[in-house]
């Protein structure tokens, strides 16, 4: 177990990537911090955590308030004494539009929540992180920063700020043990993404058939397999990097 006895907070903790990288930090002997906005959500998941042998809490934060970012990273404190990871994974998708027509409010809301609401929470431990003398932050980020696609824009220009906030903090966090990495995730399998696929009706198959044919790795990966590699990044094993963006993709962001 990679992560055993490490206290974790992982943001965005909503079904998908978010409810998979929770789980999975567990398994590999977290302790976790469940956050996202909606309270019941993440009850129910620290709950099936625990239940299955993990250790874990739930406490609900928006990141685009400062006190509720610094009560999450209290409410670790108040439970374990420590807080050796953070994982900013919150975001907020606006409308699938070109930017030439975009709602500037609905950007500004993108950026809010996915690069500032790192900031706040990455604010929110390093004072504790300074003080241990370690700690890891990983962000989740997108594969649209490198590959721009119609309809990401806004997304992705988020996104984009969150990949230069890792590149920042890194060089800014120089010999304080703290490390700063980015996970770049593409299409993954799970539940959104069933979702979506199961709308498409009879064209399901034919979606699914020929999105996989397009990703070197040939099949869309699952969403609990690329949260092994956040899993890395804060562990141990990842010691020796910071300021690095890993893609966590299947080779997608090299595919024409």
């Amino acid at each position: 177990m990679i992560l055993k006895d490490k206290v974790v907070i992982i943001t965005g903790a909503g079904p998908g990537m978010g409810q998979a990288m929770c789980r999975g930090a567990a398994a590999e002997g977290a302790k976790v911090i469940v956050s996202a906005r909606s309270k019941d959500a993440i009850e129910r998941l620290a709950g099936e955590i625990v239940e299955a042998g993990g250790e874990a809490i739930a406490v609900p934060c928006d990141v685009s308030k400062t006190e509720q970012c610094n009560a999450l990273a209290k409410a670790a404190l108040n439970k374990w004494g420590r807080i050796d990871g953070l994982v900013n994974s919150a975001y907020y998708h606006p409308d699938w539009l070109g930017l030439d027509t975009h709602s500037i409010d609905q950007l500004l809301m993108a950026l809010d929540v996915i690069a500032v609401g790192a900031v706040r929470m990455a604010q929110a431990v390093i004072p504790t992180m300074r003080a241990q003398k370690s700690g890891s932050i990983v962000n989740v980020s997108t594969l649209a920063t490198r590959k721009p696609m119609p309809g990401e824009g806004g997304y992705a220009m988020a996104k984009a700020a969150l990949n230069q906030m890792s590149r920042q903090l890194a060089v800014e966090l120089s010999g304080s043990g703290i490390r700063v990495n980015t996970a770049l995730m593409g299409w993954m399998m799970g539940a959104p993404l069933e979702e979506y696929i199961a709308s498409l009706g009879d064209g399901a198959e034919a979606f699914r058939n020929q999105r996989s044919a397009e990703i070197p790795v040939g099949h869309i990966p699952p969403d609990a397999d690329c949260a092994k590699a956040v899993y890395f990044l804060l562990s141990d094993y990842a010691s020796e990097m910071t300021g690095a963006a890993l893609d966590v993709n299947g080779g997608d962001w090299v595919a024409v």
